[in-house]
């Protein structure tokens, strides 16, 4: 994709009348996600469009040149830059997450009256959500849970993160985020910041097999604000800072690898298994809706129809006809 970028000039990104105050879009949009994993990632999409189309930085300045565009020129960037990445074979995730922080940047500029042309026009790649929602099993699971030493912190710490991961079928990211304050330790409650939910905070049960692991840990912890972080890193290069969500996701495949699952796992599978399980078990998919805290109800059917396998039933039925 290097070979296309483009020389720029006063014809390609033209300047900008100066204004009064030029807004630096490419900030605000920033500014405005709650996500750090979502700032990330737009900022790292955007700053890729720029050097692949342009050859240079997404500056304040190259972002309200590009703003500043016809709608005509403007798309034909955005398309040309598209059928790049289809032709590099990128992943339909990749294509459609790079083009939406291009659309987010489009409306943005428009909002502040500094674009005049919206890339809505422009379809992002076909997926298919959730087409593997397989996981492991229950016992699975337990093996994994007994790699955790209960007389260590990491063990402890560890141990607590996977049984929110299982059974609250929490996602990572709202591991990260939770604070020591978000722990009701009295009446066994956990605050969780859920996603797509905003600055709302819901309020989740906890086991006791749960809390009881949360408490231990925080006996381990020691003293800190409730401000603070509930889990925190305890390697030799961070100790003390915040986990991250990429530090469980790193935890759980070391704990898996030692539990001799073969299966690549992450905690959002862990998630996929929780609920296959939890319906597996008999719970009904409204019921289970309240774990998994799906918006979509369709979404949660997904997991119902690969687990009972309605696809293969019919096809057999169909086989026997013949």
């Amino acid at each position: 994709m290097k070979g296309d970028a483009l020389k720029v000039s006063s014809a390609t990104l033209p300047p900008v009348v100066s204004w009064w105050l030029a807004p630096d879009v490419l900030a605000m949009l920033l500014e405005e996600k709650r996500s750090l994993s979502t700032r990330k990632a737009y900022d790292r999409d955007i700053k890729h469009f720029f050097r692949t189309m342009f050859g240079v930085e997404s500056s304040a300045d190259y972002v309200l040149r590009f703003l500043a565009l016809p709608q005509a020129q403007a798309f034909e960037y955005v398309v040309r830059y598209k059928g790049a990445m289809v032709k590099q074979k990128l992943s339909e995730a990749t294509v459609n997450r790079r083009l939406s922080a291009l659309r987010a940047l489009a409306h943005k500029g428009r909002l502040l009256g500094v674009c005049g042309f919206t890339l809505e026009d422009i379809k992002g790649e076909t997926v298919v959500k959730y087409r593997d929602t397989s996981g492991i099993t229950p016992s699975e699971f337990k093996q994994i849970l007994y790699t955790c030493d209960p007389t260590t912190a990491k063990g402890v710490r560890d141990y607590a993160i996977l049984r929110l991961l299982w059974d609250n079928a929490l996602r990572r990211g709202e591991v990260a985020a939770l604070t020591i304050g978000d722990f009701d330790r009295r009446n066994r409650k956990l605050l969780v910041l859920g996603k797509g939910r905003g600055s709302q905070k819901e309020k989740l049960d906890l086991t006791s097999k749960t809390a009881d692991a949360i408490c231990l840990w925080l006996n381990f912890r020691g003293l800190a604000s409730t401000r603070d972080a509930l889990f925190v890193a305890l390697d030799l290069n961070t100790p003390g800072h915040p986990l991250t969500d990429g530090g469980i996701a790193k935890m759980v495949r070391t704990r898996a690898k030692k539990a001799n699952v073969d299966k690549p796992l992450s905690p959002h599978r862990i998630r996929h298994s929780a609920i296959t399980a939890a319906l597996d078990a008999g719970q009904s998919v409204r019921e289970v809706q309240k774990l998994s805290r799906h918006s979509k109800l369709e979404t949660l059917m997904i997991y119902d129809d690969n687990r009972q396998q309605h696809q293969l039933q019919v096809s057999n039925v169909l086989a026997d006809l013949v």
